[in-house]
């Protein structure tokens, strides 16, 4: 017989073999349960509890297969020391051997049932965020004692999967390329050409609304203009391709090449300059811009009008625009050097309203999706603090959304010309 110590102890490593198996098997389901938004939210959130989700996430096949390691192990030991105890409470009733073993095996069957599978799977399910918070740091945990076998069950379930089927192949996710490229030494990749690599990665996924100038940032010509004010706003704008609209930029009559207008600029100012105007190409939102490059090579165009899926004009793209995405801005002789993007320490950032929300993350070194699960339809820095804040903000009015506090600067009738956003210091920035 045990000693009453004993049993106090084997009884409170049982109940510990049960509440891990709880959280082992709850949390699979709420880990996996997880969508984009929900990630989305977790990655702009300042608790280690999020952070740990969003990190273990990274290797979502590695984290399944140390949950389901850890299950078998914490599930046996549980088996293990209820038989234990049930032998030591059962013995002195001298019941029969079968008999025994119908209760232990109803007994173990009916708690594994109930804390391993029933319960926590209806609760991660009803609370998958809490859920997989709340048990993060035990999944980290035997994440770290099992990650060698675990990626020794994935590699071994990968040659079977080709040994089934020769046509199967593996490859590494976006974010396992990006952090292969980062790995690279220095001497064999400078930053810059790190960021050409993930240019070039992630250039075939990358959608023409990413990298377009939107409507806000559009200038062009009013179809009406006399030949004069043509010349007038093109030295203002120094474009080489400028639109031409009629009675708004939703109506766009085509495109002034300004090249064209060399072999005219003696000619008086009542000069009909309508027959230099370009026939417009279109794009959707939508259009990969991988595709978009191979068009305007086959067609020898470098601009065309972005359009949304309501035929109105969402603003140009230009091949600069596309080949940006790869090599980092470029910048020529009428480029702004002093524009009022800057950063003012690393918590604290000012953006023109009209800047992309996409650049803004880029120059803040935060993820391209940060903002989606707030930022609605909107492209600009100007746009996101409209959808948060619900209407026109003041001047100097705070506005705060999860880990970050935007303040417009400056306001101009009814657009927000500079704002101000503060990073919450205790969310980690590279």
């Amino acid at each position: 017989m045990l000693t009453p110590a004993a049993t106090a102890i084997l009884l409170f490593l049982a109940v510990i073999f049960y509440i891990l198996s709880f959280l082992i098997a709850g949390s699979e389901v709420a880990f996996f349960s997880l969508n984009v938004k929900d990630i989305n939210i977790l990655k702009t959130r300042q608790q280690p509890s999020f952070r740990r989700i969003v990190t273990l996430l990274e290797q979502p096949k590695t984290l399944q297969a140390t949950m389901l390691v850890s299950n078998v192990f914490v599930n046996l030991g549980a088996i293990l020391v209820t038989n234990f105890l049930l032998n030591q409470w059962m013995g002195p009733m001298e019941l029969s051997v079968g008999f025994l073993l119908l209760i232990k095996i109803g007994i173990i069957s009916t708690l594994l049932v109930l804390f391993s599978e029933v319960l926590p799977k209806v609760w991660a399910t009803h609370h998958k965020v809490w859920f997989a918070a709340s048990s993060s740091l035990v999944i980290e945990i035997f994440n770290s004692i099992f990650y060698g076998i675990s990626k020794r069950i994935i590699r071994l379930n990968e040659r079977v999967g080709k040994t089934m089927n020769a046509d199967q192949s593996s490859y590494a996710d976006n974010s396992d390329l990006d952090y292969a490229i980062d790995l690279l030494p220095d001497h064999e990749a400078s930053v810059e050409e790190k960021q050409i690599l993930k240019g070039i990665r992630k250039f075939g996924d990358t959608e023409v609304k990413q990298i377009m100038r939107t409507r806000m940032d559009v200038s062009g010509i009013e179809f009406n203009s006399s030949f004069h004010h043509v010349l007038k706003r093109v030295q203002e704008l120094h474009y080489s391709r400028l639109p031409v609209y009629k009675s708004s930029l939703d109506e766009i009559a085509g495109m002034l090449q300004t090249k064209d207008l060399l072999v005219h600029l003696k000619e008086a100012s009542d000069y009909d300059w309508h027959g230099l105007i370009r026939a417009p190409y279109f794009v959707h939102e939508q259009k990969l811009i991988e595709d978009l490059m191979q068009e305007f090579r086959a067609k020898r165009i470098h601009f065309a009008i972005v359009v949304d899926e309501f035929g109105g004009t969402s603003g140009i793209v230009t091949l600069e625009d596309i080949m940006e995405e790869i090599i980092g801005d470029i910048n020529d002789e009428f480029d702004d050097e002093e524009s009022i993007n800057k950063k003012l320490d690393d918590y604290n950032y000012i953006f023109e309203g009209k800047f992309m929300i996409n650049d803004a993350c880029k120059a803040m070194k935060l993820p391209a999706d940060t903002f989606d699960q707030v930022r609605g339809d909107s492209d600009s820095v100007a746009g996101l603090v409209l959808e948060i804040a619900g209407e026109f903000p003041q001047v100097n009015s705070t506005i705060t959304s999860g880990d970050f506090t935007f303040v417009p600067l400056g306001i101009n009738k009814n657009r927000i010309d500079k704002i101000k956003i503060t990073i919450h210091p205790s969310l980690p920035v590279n």
